[in-house]
């Protein structure tokens, strides 16, 4: 019982400090995230020889052990902000990341408030489309003169 309590301790004591410890990045984490600074396209499917220098550069980045963040601030500082493919958190590039989306919830609004009307709409002759008055209906004089004129034409 004793050694049960003293390995919980051990465990609670050491908990913090496993929790502050960071992951290592990964390459393909990382390039993913990363524009090529000449093909102005993600370096994952970047192919150019100045794209093949920023994945070394991201290499040896990894190899120092920086974890993910570390490494996008450090190409952030050496190439500018416009290296990283995700929007700065403020300004217009924010703007572009969330016009779009504003947009697409504002016209699924107004279809989610226009749908009951158009379905509860009437037709617009009155009636379903066709030539039946509908049960409500009388037949006119010349409605009624037609229709027997019809039916005439079509005796044997």
């Amino acid at each position: 019982m004793r050694a049960a309590v003293i390995a919980l301790l051990a465990m609670l004591a050491l908990a913090p400090s496993a929790l502050a410890v960071q992951p290592k990045a990964s390459f393909n984490d990382v390039e993913d995230e990363v524009m090529c600074d000449t093909c102005n396209v993600p370096l994952n499917i970047a192919d150019s020889d100045r794209a093949e220098q920023e994945r070394q550069v991201i290499r040896k980045l990894i190899a120092q052990g920086l974890t993910k963040d570390q490494i996008k601030d450090r190409l952030k500082a050496q190439y500018g902000p416009a290296i990283l493919a995700t929007p700065q958190d403020s300004g217009f590039s924010l703007a572009v990341w969330w016009v779009p989306v504003a947009v697409v919830l504002a016209l699924l609004a107004l279809i989610a408030a226009l749908l009951p009307r158009w379905r509860n709409r009437p037709p617009p002759d009155g009636g379903d489309g066709g030539d039946d008055p509908g049960p409500g209906r009388e037949l006119s004089a010349s409605e009624a003169r037609r229709l027997e004129q019809d039916l005439a034409r079509y005796d044997v």
